[in-house]
């Protein structure tokens, strides 16, 4: 067999190059915009005796600009954080900076009392307190 009629096969290049295809054919059907994105921001989800406690970063944004909702046994937190307007003269180098629409949905590992839920926002850090329905966990029966 003559070298010249043999090709050379380079699986990693051919995998790179269906990988560029797939993103090109998704960018066609399905495009990128900013405005479609949603952030979703860390969140630390613990319980104590009395209370479930979230707290969530939400740096950059206004109190005003902070919706939540208790529902059934989930917190849904919305919240936008707007680009700020300025006239700027010098050129950008990077944008690394997030503007639009956060959003998340904790689920909750207890039954809560929504009514009684209360939330702060200091420091960029939202907090939400929410009372835990107390249900007695040993009852006992006499016999009649």
């Amino acid at each position: 067999m003559d070298r010249r009629s043999m090709i050379v096969w380079r699986p990693f290049e051919e995998v790179e190059r269906l990988r560029r295809d797939f993103e090109r054919l998704l960018e066609e059907f399905v495009p990128r915009r900013a405005e479609q994105e949603t952030l979703v921001p860390p969140v630390e989800v613990y319980e104590t005796d009395k209370e479930v406690v979230i707290k969530m970063d939400l740096p950059g944004v206004k109190k005003e600009d902070i919706e939540i909702t208790v529902k059934e046994n989930a917190v849904h937190v919305r919240a936008e954080r707007k680009e700020e307007k300025e006239e700027k003269t010098e050129n950008i180098i990077r944008a690394e900076r997030f503007y639009g629409v956060i959003e998340r949905v904790i689920p909750l590992p207890v039954e809560v009392d929504p009514e009684k839920a209360e939330a702060k926002y200091e420091n960029g850090v939202l907090e939400i307190r929410i009372p835990k329905v107390h249900v007695e966990k040993e009852k006992k029966i006499k016999l009649a």
